[in-house]
C-alpha cells in the first residue's frame, strides 16, 4: 500500500511537466515575437541548462559526453525542431494528433531496449488517448501536409527514443545534473541551426523577456527536472502517456483565457484522455527497478 501511494505521488509530480508544457503555445503566441521558433528553442534550452550547470558544478565524463549529446538531440534539439516544423505546416489539432502516437512508440521501444512486456491494456490506453486528443483538438476542415505529418512523426519518434534511453542510461550524477547536461547539449546543438536558418530577433521587449524566462525556467528547467525524475521512478510507457495532458491544458487555457468554446465532442475527448492516462498508470502496479541501476545510484536522492 505504501509503495502504491508513493508511486501515485510520483505520477502526480511527473504529470506537472506535460501540464505546464500545455501552456507553451499560449505563452509563445502571447509574449514572444513570431517567426523565430528555432531561436526561441535555443534561448529556452541553453540559458536554463547553463543555470543548472552553475548550480550543480558537475560535467559529464567519459562516455557520458556522447550520451549527453545523443539525449540532448533526441529530447530537445531534433525533437523541438521537428515539433515546430509540424506546427507550422499543420493545423494545431493535426500536429497534436500526430504527436500523440508517441506513447505507442515508447511501448515498442521499451520492449526492445528495456525488455519490458507489451501489455494489451497499455496499447489500448494509447489508442484511446490518441482518439481523445483527436476529438479534443481536431477540426473538421483540418488539412494534411505530407512534410508536416512526417515531421510530426519524426518528432514523436525522437522523443520516444529519448524517453526510453533516458531510462536505460543511468547517469553517475544527480537528476539535477542530468537535466543540466541535456538542456545545455540541446541548446548548443540548436545554436548554429537557429543562427543560419533564421534572421536575428528584434530587440526584446519586457513581454519577450518575461515569456522567455517562463519558457526557460519553468517550461524547460523545472519541468524537465520533474520529467526525468519521473522516468527514473515510473515505467516509460506510463510516463509517456502523461504527455496527453498537454493538449488538455492548451484547450482549457483557450477556454478560460481566450474565451474559446468547448463542444460536447471536446468534452468527450477530454474524458477519453483522462481515461487513457488512468489506464496507463494501472499497468504499473509496483515501482520498477532500472535494469542497469547500481546500488550506489539507487540510494542517491533524485
Amino acid at each position: 500500500m505504501k509503495k502504491t501511494r508513493t508511486l501515485f505521488s510520483d505520477v502526480l509530480v511527473t504529470a506537472l511537466a506535460p501540464t505546464i508544457w500545455g501552456s507553451t503555445y499560449f505563452v509563445t503566441t502571447s509574449l514572444l515575437p513570431h517567426g523565430y521558433p528555432l531561436t526561441v528553442s535555443f534561448l529556452r534550452a541553453l540559458p536554463a541548462g547553463l543555470l543548472l550547470l552553475a548550480i550543480v558544478r558537475q560535467l559529464p565524463h567519459g562516455i557520458w559526453w556522447a550520451r549527453t549529446f545523443v539525449l540532448g538531440a533526441l529530447n530537445f534539439s531534433f525533437f523541438w525542431a521537428m515539433l515546430f516544423v509540424s506546427a507550422y505546416r499543420l493545423p494545431g489539432g493535426v500536429a497534436a494528433t500526430v504527436g500523440a502516437i508517441q506513447p505507442l512508440i515508447v511501448i515498442l521501444l521499451s520492449r526492445v531496449f528495456l525488455g519490458r512486456p507489451i501489455h494489451a491494456v497499455a496499447v489500448g490506453a494509447g489508442m484511446v488517448g490518441m482518439t481523445g486528443v483527436a476529438l479534443l483538438v481536431l477540426t473538421p476542415n483540418a488539412a494534411l501536409d505530407p512534410i508536416g505529418v512526417v515531421a510530426g512523426i519524426a518528432g514523436a519518434v525522437s522523443m520516444a527514443f529519448g524517453t526510453v534511453l533516458t531510462r536505460r542510461w543511468v547517469p553517475p550524477a544527480s537528476n539535477l545534473a542530468f537535466t543540466a547536461w541535456q538542456l545545455t547539449a540541446g541548446g548548443i546543438m540548436l545554436a548554429p541551426v537557429a543562427f543560419f536558418l533564421e534572421p536575428a530577433m528584434p530587440v526584446p521587449t519586457a513581454a519577450n523577456v518575461l515569456g522567455m524566462a517562463y519558457l526557460g525556467l519553468i517550461g524547460a528547467a523545472f519541468t524537465y527536472l520533474l520529467w526525468f525524475r519521473g522516468l527514473a521512478r515510473i515505467e516509460p510507457s506510463a510516463v509517456a502517456s502523461l504527455g496527453f495532458l498537454s493538449p488538455v491544458t492548451a484547450t482549457l487555457l483557450g477556454w478560460l483565457v481566450l474565451g474559446q468554446s468547448l463542444t460536447p465532442t471536446q468534452l468527450f475527448g477530454f474524458a477519453m484522455v483522462l481515461a487513457s492516462v488512468w489506464l496507463s498508470q494501472r499497468t504499473t502496479t509496483v515501482r520498477p527497478t532500472r535494469p542497469d541501476a547500481s546500488p550506489e545510484r539507487a540510494t542517491r536522492p533524485a
